[in-house]
């Protein structure tokens, strides 16, 4: 896939350099920490019931108990998210989505893939993003200025948390092979709980040119 791969990146930091990146640099000058930190906390437990899910499809029963504690603690007495008092409680935070839960069966990643706008995945990752939207809450809010509202804020608050890390990738002699390998060897990380295995080195050969 990589000459498609290569144009949409080029499309997708086209959109980042004129639209995405300087949005998110206004949206960290007008907008407190604090206030950020609230945003953040809020989106994380919005998103949780995935978490919650995904633990237990991974049979990670100890792990499912502890997050689904988690999320109720945060929605109540973190008054809907904005606060985390779950984590003063000892709850430790987890990130889990379908494509991981996919990965832990067995499911091979496939080929690396830039979607447009999107961002970078796998093909199996893609499969698992579509379906945990429909777990995703904000797909079950019947305002549309309230459901796409919530999407734009999200999407410029996650924009905003990678400010500090685009220097890296601008400098990168290739950015997109550096954002490639980046982001395959976190997904690997996070798929195999912190594991070594093959899974990137092959998708990376599998993507090289040959001579």
């Amino acid at each position: 896939f990589e000459p498609f791969n290569r144009s949409m990146f080029a499309v997708n930091d086209t959109l980042d350099r004129n639209i995405a990146r300087p949005v998110a640099r206004g949206y960290v000058r007008a907008v407190p920490q604090p206030m950020r930190t609230g945003v953040g906390n809020f989106f994380t437990n919005l998103n949780y019931p995935s978490t919650v899910a995904n633990s237990l499809l991974q049979g990670k029963f100890t792990q499912f108990t502890n997050d689904l504690g988690r999320l109720l603690v945060n929605t109540t007495l973190g008054i809907g998210g904005l606060f985390d008092p779950a984590t003063q409680f000892g709850m430790d935070s987890n990130d889990e989505d379908l494509g991981q839960t996919l990965g832990k069966w067995g499911v091979p990643p496939g080929p690396f893939l830039m979607r447009p706008i999107l961002g970078p995945s796998t093909v199996r990752d893609t499969f698992g993003d579509a379906a945990d939207f429909f777990i995703d809450p904000k797909h079950y809010v019947e305002s549309p200025w309230l459901k796409y509202g919530l999407y734009v804020q999200e999407i410029v608050h996650r924009r905003a948390q990678l400010l500090s890390a685009e220097a890296v990738q601008d400098n990168a002699y290739d950015p997109y092979s550096f954002m490639r390998n980046a982001w395959l060897q976190r997904r690997d990380f996070r798929v195999s709980d912190g594991a070594i295995t093959d899974d990137v080195e092959l998708l990376i050969e599998e993507e090289m040119p040959v001579d």
